[in-house]
C-alpha cells in the first residue's frame, strides 16, 4: 500500500503507521521511580521500541514516548534506565506496555542500580540522568546522559510488522 501521489494531503496515519512499522527496531523498557504523596518510593517502567543513541561525548541516549501515556509527565526531570530486552524477555516487554499475559505472568525482579532502578537479566542497561526533553509533537523526546551501563551476551528481542521477533546475536570474531 502506497500513499497517493501528487497529493498536498497527508496520508492517513494508518497508512504511515503501516509503513514505519517495517522499520525493525529492538525493544526497551525504561524504568525509573516516583515518590507518592506519603513519600513511598514506586518503580514503574513503560515499554518502548523509540530508543537511540545520540552522542558518544558526552554519552546520550534518546527515548520518545507518547504525550498520552500516563508515564509520561511521570518521567519528567527523573533518572531513569533504558533496559534493552532480550529475545526471552517479551513477557516484561507486554507487561510494561500494559499488556501482561496471564499464561507470561511473572513478577519482574528490581535492581537498585546507582542511578535509576532497572530491569535484572536485561540484555543492555542504561542508567542515566536526565540531559533535555524536546518537543516531538504528539511525542516527548526524553535525552538522558548515560551515566552507568551493563551488558550480557545473548539474542535481542526484536518487534517489526507489529510482531515481535528474535535478532540473534552473532558469532564472535
Amino acid at each position: 500500500m502506497s500513499a497517493p501521489r501528487g497529493s498536498a494531503v497527508a496520508p492517513p496515519a494508518a497508512w504511515l503507521r503501516a509503513s514505519l512499522g517495517r522499520f525493525a527496531t529492538g525493544v526497551a523498557v525504561v524504568t525509573f521511580t516516583t515518590l507518592d504523596d506519603d513519600g513511598w518510593q514506586h518503580r514503574r517502567g513503560i515499554t518502548v521500541n523509540s530508543f537511540t543513541s545520540v552522542s558518544m561525548d558526552p554519552p546520550l541516549v534518546l527515548v520518545s514516548l507518547q504525550r498520552a501515556v500516563q508515564s509520561h509527565d511521570l518521567l519528567r526531570g527523573r533518572p531513569f534506565s533504558v533496559n534493552v530486552l532480550g529475545a526471552e524477555q517479551r513477557d516484561l516487554a507486554l507487561r510494561f506496555a500494559g499488556k501482561p499475559q496471564p499464561d507470561l505472568a511473572r513478577t519482574p525482579s528490581w535492581i537498585e542500580g546507582e542511578v535509576a532502578p532497572h530491569l535484572a537479566g536485561a540484555l543492555v542497561t542504561f542508567e542515566c540522568t536526565p540531559w533535555a526533553e524536546y518537543d516531538g509533537g504528539d511525542h516527548t523526546l526524553f535525552l538522558g546522559r548515560v551515566e552507568r551501563f551493563e551488558h550480557r551476551s545473548g539474542d535481542a528481542l526484536g518487534f517489526a510488522f507489529g510482531a515481535f521477533t528474535t535478532i540473534p546475536e552473532p558469532p564472535a570474531g
